[in-house]
This record gives C-alpha cells, structure tokens and sequence, in this order.
C-alpha cells in the first residue's frame, strides 16, 4: 500500500476545497436565476388574476346586456303576434 505523504494529503484537501467553492458559486448564480425566474412568474400571475378579473367583470357586462336586450326582443315578438292577431280578425271580418 502506498501511503500519502502529509503534502499529497494536502493537496488532495485542497482540490475537494477549491471544488467546493466552484460548486457553491454555481449553486449560488442558479439560486439568483431561479429567484429572477420566480419573480417573472409572480408577475405573469398577477397580469393573469388582473386579466381574469377584466374578463368576469366584460362577461357580467355582456350577460347583462343579452338580458336587456332578450327582453326587448320578447316585448317586440309579443307587439307582433298581437298584430297578427289583430289583422287576422280584420281580415276574417
């Protein structure tokens, strides 16, 4: 068995240390990537929720104005078969 001179031990240690520190800097710009990549998708989300609200707020809009006009179209379909009531009797005469 070949034993390690205290300087072999040495520079062994030394090379784990040196790839340690490589390591946690690489470890360190993929935590600030990460946290910039989160805080786009915060953002995303929020236009999202906003866009969201925009939409339900137009919908209540459309569907209120569908009902309004529902109605109208009721009251003028009523109109009409009241005439045709009306000129069918005048032509029965």
């Amino acid at each position: 068995m070949n034993a390690l001179t205290g300087m072999e031990k040495f520079s062994h240690l030394e090379d784990k240390i040196y790839l340690t520190i490589e390591y946690a800097k690489k470890m360190r710009g993929e935590k600030e990537r990460l946290e910039t990549e989160v805080e786009g998708l915060r953002s995303d989300a929020a236009a999202a929720i906003a866009d969201k609200h925009l939409a339900e707020e137009k919908l209540s809009t459309l569907l209120s104005e569908r009902d309004s006009i529902q109605l109208k179209v009721e009251a003028m379909l009523e109109a009409i078969s009241l005439i045709d009531t009306e000129v069918a009797e005048a032509v029965g005469r």
